[in-house]
């Protein structure tokens, strides 16, 4: 589109300032920071600062990052409780010609955000959708937690009901597939509970406040994290978990390695200890262990 010089829409990088071409209209899906607000792409600025609005899930959030680059598109509220009735109103500016772009709190729309329904109705219209890639929590923890990444499935909130979580886990440890889950860090200790029963042998890593200040990484067995976490104040944040495939073939309970292993620690540790330590290194149950251990030493006579 040719360059409009009655168009003076303008966004600021580092006191620079810079003009910004007028869109074309459509709906544009923008991909904004999840925590370090310098992570945001040179088109997505110009798509802000450009757009005719913004819809985006809370404005008070969403401002902050507009004030930080001083961009005065309008922002308008688009979220789970309003989009039904805000929707009528989105398409019938985008069949005038509107240019509108949708953000969310964090990262891509769309991902666990809403969005989904709107640009549906877009595609089934015939209404231009662009999007302006960038940042996001599932991708960002993926690449940090070292675990196989050649497949991987994003799976979103786990369900918040203990028996329907546990089903949903069965379904992902029937799939050799690394899983990406976002979870509350209220409810982040209830889900390793049920992951130690679905899937032990997993290695998991927690990501928490990506690319904020106070990011963490913590790693290990379901089982160890929980004894980790227990240690300490509960987690704050958002908190992004990926979790590798189940381990197929590791060796079970019954398996006789695992049993010479708990018969050596146990000639050197009382049986609580040895089997946190078996526990740990074969990424069993350690309850499963310890009352392997209670019946080894019935066995041996040395109960007492």
């Amino acid at each position: 589109m040719p360059a409009d010089p009655s168009f003076t829409r303008t966004y600021t990088i580092e006191g620079h300032r810079f003009t910004a071409a007028r869109l074309t209209g459509g709906l544009y899906i923008v991909a904004t920071p999840i925590g370090n607000l310098g992570d945001i792409t040179l088109r997505a600025l110009q798509t802000l600062s450009a757009a005719d609005v913004i819809y985006c899930e809370d404005t008070r959030i969403s401002s902050r990052l507009l004030a930080r680059y001083e961009i005065s598109t309008t922002l308008k509220p688009y979220h789970d409780h309003n989009a039904a009735k805000q929707r009528p109103h989105i398409l019938s500016a985008l069949r005038d010609g509107a240019a509108i772009a949708l953000i969310s709190d964090a990262g891509t729309p769309l991902v666990s955000d809403p969005g989904y329904k709107l640009v549906s109705a877009c595609n089934a219209e015939g209404i231009r959708v662009d999007a302006m890639p960038g940042p996001s929590a599932a991708l960002t923890a993926l690449a940090l937690a070292g675990l196989p990444s050649d497949q991987f499935r994003f799976c979103g909130f786990p369900p918040s009901r203990t028996g329907q979580r546990q089903s949903f886990l069965r379904s992902l440890a029937a799939a050799p597939i690394t899983a990406i889950l976002y979870e509350s860090p209220r409810r982040v200790i209830d889900l390793l509970h049920d992951i130690a029963q679905t899937m032990p042998a997993s290695r998991i890593a927690i990501c928490r406040e990506l690319t904020k200040l106070h990011q963490e990484i913590l790693q290990g067995t379901a089982e160890q994290l929980v004894e980790q976490l227990e240690l300490r104040p509960p987690l704050k944040g958002e908190v992004t978990l990926i979790v590798s495939p189940a381990v197929s073939d590791a060796p079970g309970i019954d398996s006789p390695l695992v049993q010479s292993e708990l018969l050596e620690a146990l000639s050197a540790m009382p049986p609580s200890k040895a089997a946190g330590q078996v526990a740990r290194q074969f990424g069993l149950r350690k309850a499963d262990v310890y009352a392997l251990a209670m019946a080894l030493k019935r066995t041996a006579g040395t109960d007492d």
